[in-house]
């Protein structure tokens, strides 16, 4: 290969990688979030009753989900969803989490569409590990666990301390409501 090729081979690979990040950027938003109900605090919840859940830890490989299945305090409406995150956060030892420790849920919110609005502590970005691999395992522990037990919900967007985000560590597109992702479990 002559320099002149190299030079060219060069030259193509930035240009597609700037057309590449223009039109990422250039992605049109949408205008307004739909109505939402926020779920209640967890007074709402039956502590009796309960029911099995189906929550994503962190494969023994480390580069995978695995699924669970648990039991989660029933609740009414969208209360099931803040109960299904909530358990979600939680340690589930022997199990490794994918949600960096500390981590708090603030806020869950539905959609008379299907998006739920996960609003999380900041603990959720400065305690990640960071690495592709991690935030995608993180991100979708979040998106599965509601898309997966909730049928209603068919996409999920994280929230910060109330907040969209553009990414927890720098790799997963945060900005929209994200569906399910089954690939990524074992």
């Amino acid at each position: 290969m002559t320099s002149r090729q190299a030079a060219l081979g060069t030259a193509f690979a930035l240009l597609v990688a700037t057309v590449s990040i223009l039109l990422l950027l250039a992605r049109p938003r949408p205008p307004n979030k739909p109505a939402v109900t926020r779920a209640a605090a967890p007074a709402a919840t039956d502590l009796s009753r309960t029911i099995k859940a189906r929550l994503f830890y962190v494969s023994d490989d480390g580069t995978r989900l695995t699924s669970v299945e648990r039991e989660v305090p029933y609740a009414e409406g969208p209360e099931q969803a803040r109960e299904i995150i909530n358990a979600q956060i939680a340690l589930g030892e022997p199990l490794v989490s994918a949600v960096p420790s500390g981590t708090a849920l603030r806020a869950v919110y539905l959609t008379e569409r299907g998006d739920a609005y996960v609003d999380l502590s900041r603990q959720a970005v400065t305690g990640h590990l960071g690495g592709t691999v991690n935030e995608l395992l993180t991100v979708y522990t979040i998106v599965n666990a509601l898309t997966v037990n909730l049928p209603a919900v068919k996409a999920v967007q994280i929230l910060i301390d109330g907040k969209e985000v553009e990414t927890l560590a720098g790799h997963v597109d945060l900005r929209q409501p994200l569906a399910k992702n089954m690939g990524l479990v074992q």
